[in-house]
Parts: structure tokens; sequence; C-alpha cells
């Protein structure tokens, strides 16, 4: 059996990008109706990154998904640098005229979004797996999709892929239309979550010959914790005492004995590969792409949830203004507009990694050039500022 229904949007992917696109054009008056393949359950416990720059937190609470996020996100002034067995704080708010990070995991932006959707938002549709997209380039595009075991078929004026890199919504983008660039890292990260009251109440980021280490939060009971590892690494070879120990040796500071990380229970392991990928561009006839479906840094510049963001905030903004004048320009502009941001964000990402990281085969020399630069950022403001300015977040365009 099958069925077909219209709808002026069609978004595939429900995690942070696609709820948010949707939660912003209901409030604009555009109908659309989200496909995500997972159930709910599934949905709702992804975990993925957890630092929102000052401009997502603006507009979770302008589109009213800010409520929980204010009561129970954990603000942050400032990130730690430590290197060479020494501590250098970031003092981000005073390097960029007030803007902060607030730690809130995904996992609970997706929960308060789907939670705002299904009360009072356009459908929100989890077991539908969308098979495939034709006739992007007619004012027409249909998604073929699956639900509750009968084939359906959504005809929409604009396709939104907000379903990652993998997804069906990137791969219906011919490949003679599309260039891809990419890098991979020599290393991954083992994460890990800790029933522990974090070690420190801001981000510390530490470079060591020993490999890279950062020390994070979800909530004041709870740490995230990573270490870089080589590839191909099996979370199995490193039992919990072996990875306390590691954390401990990273992040060591001279003259502060004391200052190690308090050790309690790991309830989750697994490793995530550092990869960077643009493709572009983010639009093909009514097709657009979308946040992991367009792009994807490594995550030491906590900036793959926030560009999702951002992207749909552009697209979401040039949706209301073609709803409400007519005008395609701002649609038009839209993969322009958002791939100067991601490349800037691209860079800021390769920059962080390569300095924090030890590469399998790094010299003395480049050792010593990642000290250096470290110590650039230290010691002059305006070098802190840059680096202040992208990790707290660039205004929205």
């Amino acid at each position: 059996m099958t069925g077909s229904r219209h709808a002026t949007v069609g978004i595939i992917g429900a995690g942070p990008a696609g709820l948010l696109l949707a939660r912003l054009l209901h409030r604009s008056g555009i109908d659309c109706v989200v496909l995500e393949h997972r159930d709910r359950a599934y949905a709702e416990r992804r975990q993925r990154a957890g630092i929102l720059e000052q401009g997502t937190v603006d507009v979770l609470r302008a589109c009213g998904a800010g409520e929980r996020m204010d009561r129970e996100g954990l603000v942050h002034d400032g990130i730690e640098l430590r290197f060479d067995r020494r501590a250098h704080r970031l003092d981000l708010a005073a390097l960029t005229g007030g803007r902060r990070v607030t730690v809130y995991a995904q996992t609970e932006i997706v929960k308060d979004l789907i939670a705002l959707q299904l009360r009072s938002g356009p459908p929100l549709l989890f077991g539908a797996q969308a098979l495939a997209v034709t006739d992007a380039d007619t004012d027409r595009p249909r998604i073929r999709y699956l639900h509750k075991g009968r084939h359906h078929t959504l005809t929409c004026d604009y396709v939104i892929g907000c379903d990652g890199f993998h997804g069906i919504t990137r791969s219906a983008v011919p490949e003679h239309a599309r260039r891809t660039y990419e890098r991979r890292y020599p290393y991954s990260w083992l994460g890990v979550l800790a029933h522990v009251p974090p070690s420190s109440d801001e981000l510390v980021y530490a470079h060591s010959a020993r490999g890279f280490a950062l020390f994070s939060m979800r909530t004041p009971a709870v740490s995230r914790l990573y270490l870089q590892v080589p590839n191909g690494t099996d979370p199995a070879d490193w039992p919990d005492d072996r990875i306390w120990d590691e954390l401990e040796a990273r992040a060591a500071l001279d003259g502060a004995p004391d200052r190690k990380p308090a050790r309690g229970p790991l309830t989750a392991k697994a490793v995530l590969p550092m990869r960077s990928s643009v493709t572009e561009p983010m639009r093909y006839g009514r097709i657009l792409l979308a946040g992991d479906a367009a792009h994807i840094v490594p995550p030491t510049g906590a900036k793959g949830l926030n560009l999702a963001v951002a992207d749909v905030t552009v697209l979401a903004r040039a949706l209301a203004h073609l709803h409400h004048t007519g005008s395609t320009a701002l649609l038009d502009a839209y993969s322009a507009t958002c791939l100067r941001r991601v490349w800037r964000a691209e860079h800021f990402s390769y920059v962080m990694t390569t300095t924090l990281h030890t590469a399998p085969d790094q010299s003395p020399f480049e050792t010593r050039l990642q000290i250096s630069q470290l110590d650039r950022i230290a010691a002059s403001r305006h070098a802190a500022a840059e680096l202040a300015e992208n990790y707290a977040g660039l205004p929205l365009e």
C-alpha cells in the first residue's frame, strides 16, 4: 500500500539541525514534515557535541527551546590550555566582549526540540526511512520513504538534507554537481563518560608528548573525557585504570602535584575518528544540505553542532523571506553564505587539532613549533583573542 502528501519543505533527519529548522519554519508559518529513520528513543540518546556557542544559545532561546538549557546548562567564561607542564587560562568573555560558551549536551537539545515539535509543531515521523530523493531539478522534488510497513511519497517545494554525510540526501546530488574536500587525521579520540564531578570548572585542553587530552563535562556530577589514541584502537584495550593513569599523565603540571583528575566509574567508552569534510555547493536545484550532510569538522574546535545551527538559521531566514516576499535572493545565496562560515570553522578546527595533538611520526622540531604557538597565545592578547573569537563563535550572518 502507498500514500502521498505534500509539504512546502521536507526535512530528512531529526537531529538538532532538522528539528531546529522545523521549529524555525513553523514559527514563520511555513509547513514542513520531518522524517527520521530511527525511533524516538534512539534519536534522544545519540551522544554528540555539548559545547554551544553564544549564537547557538541565542537561537535556541529565541525559538522557545532554551528554558531547560538556561536552567541546567553550564555557562563557561573561559577554557584552560595545558602545555609544557604549564597551565594558561583563556578568558573568552574578556577577549570577545562578553561572548561565552554553554555546556549542554546534544541529547538534551534533541529532547527539548522533540518535545516542542510533538506538542505544537509540524509532523515528525519516527521510523520513516527515506529511500530516495528524486526530481531535484524540477519545482516538485519527491521523497520516497517507508513508514510502518507502507511506502509513501512526500512531494515538496524544497527538500532539506539533515541526515548526515552518509544520508540519502547527499547521495541524491549527482556526483558531477558536487565536490567534496576531505582530510583524515592520523589519530582518533577515545571518549569516556565518568560518574565523577569534573576536575575543573572549565574545559581543559592538554597538549603533551604522550598525546592530547580533553577534560570536559556533561553535568556537575558527570565528566566527559577524551584521549588521543591511534586509529583503529579497540576501547576494550583501555581498562579504566589505564585511562585514568593516562589522563593524569597528560595533564600533569609542574609545581601542582595535587591538581589531578578525580577518579570514578566509567560508564561508556567509544572511539571517534577524526576527519574534515566539506561538500560544495550546499544546494542542487531544490535539494539543500545542512549540518553533517554538508560538512564535518574534527571535534577539537567544538564546531560541528554549532555549524549545523548556523546553517539552518540562515536557511530558515531565507525560506521565510521567500514565503513572505516571493524573492529567492536569500535562498540563492544560501550555499555561499554558509560556506564562508564553514571554511572559517574548518580552518579553526584544523589549527586547534594540529596544534594540540601529537602525530605518530612527529619530530621534535614540530613539537617545538606547537609549543611556540601555544606560548604565543598565552603571551599575546591578539593571538588569544583570535582563538577566543573563533571558539566562542563568530556572529551569525
